[in-house]
């Protein structure tokens, strides 16, 4: 590797790498990466992404196999290259790193809700929804199946957590988002921005998503609410929302989807639209 130090760390406890001190630790990780502005990306892709999406590389954490594969990235980043050998690394972050790459990135400030809604007209919007794998769920799906924004409720999980950011492959790094500030009259200024909001539910009273979405006209924007993984929509949310609307199933033992399948199978419905 060309004009770049290679800083080599044998002590897992070494100071320089306490980004990277156990990041299955969920609490942890929440006050560490809040508290210094930063988000891990892990596999050689993802750190691409992250880049690509002009993040600021804080520093880099490889295995010498991996060194070289983000030779010409790592070379012209300005930020540290620490080399581990793997068991080094496993005891570290405290799992087998099997991509051989982690990078930490510095977090940029979200943006008001105006900004990411002003070009939308596909948006998801999430409540309270705490299962990271899930969160990096969705915002694949939307990205995949052109959703333009994710708007958030203020408890949701944290799309740049290491397990969401890997789940979506680098796609909360690229798909417009922000986080309401306040849950109680966040749909009414969603409205107010002029969506539709479809509330995704299985009760009675709600009708084929595709049958909702083919009888509007083209230039119509929608929000597509989507509730948390075990009770769904808040009573609240469901008041709220301009429609009620359903995945129809063929099995009537089946109510419905897990939210991470509804929303991919939603979003493609939107598309269409």
């Amino acid at each position: 590797m060309q004009d770049m130090e290679i800083i080599r760390v044998s002590d897992p406890a070494d100071p320089r790498l306490a980004d990277y001190t156990r990041l299955r630790d969920v609490n942890l990780r929440r006050h560490l990466e809040h508290e210094h502005g930063l988000f891990m990306a892990e596999g050689e892709k993802v750190i691409r992404r992250a880049a690509a999406a002009g993040f600021t590389p804080r520093s880099f954490l490889l295995t010498e196999r991996r060194a070289r594969a983000l030779d010409g990235l790592v070379t012209g980043a300005d930020a540290p290259l620490y080399v581990v050998e793997e068991e080094t690394a496993r005891e570290l972050v405290g799992f087998d790193l099997h991509r051989g790459a982690l990078a930490a990135f510095h977090r940029r400030a979200l943006p008001d809700l105006g900004t990411v809604l002003e070009k939308a007209r596909r948006i998801v919007v999430l409540e309270d929804l705490v299962d990271h794998t899930n969160v990096g769920a969705i915002f694949r799906s939307a990205a995949g199946l052109g959703v333009d924004a994710v708007v958030l409720a203020p408890r949701c999980a944290d799309p740049l957590y290491r397990r969401s950011v890997k789940v979506s492959m680098g796609a909360v790094l690229t798909l417009p988002y922000t986080r309401l500030t306040d849950w109680y009259g966040g749909l009414d200024t969603l409205r107010g921005a002029g969506f539709q909001l479809m509330a995704l539910t299985p009760g009675e009273e709600s009708v084929p998503l595709r049958e909702a979405v083919a009888g509007l006209d083209a230039d119509t924007r929608v929000g597509l609410l989507l509730g948390t993984e075990g009770d769904g929509l808040s009573s609240r949310w469901l008041e709220g929302a301009t429609a009620r609307v359903h995945i129809p199933m063929a099995d009537r033992d089946v109510d419905s989807l897990n939210v991470t399948a509804a929303a991919a199978v939603a979003c493609y419905e939107l598309a269409q639209s």
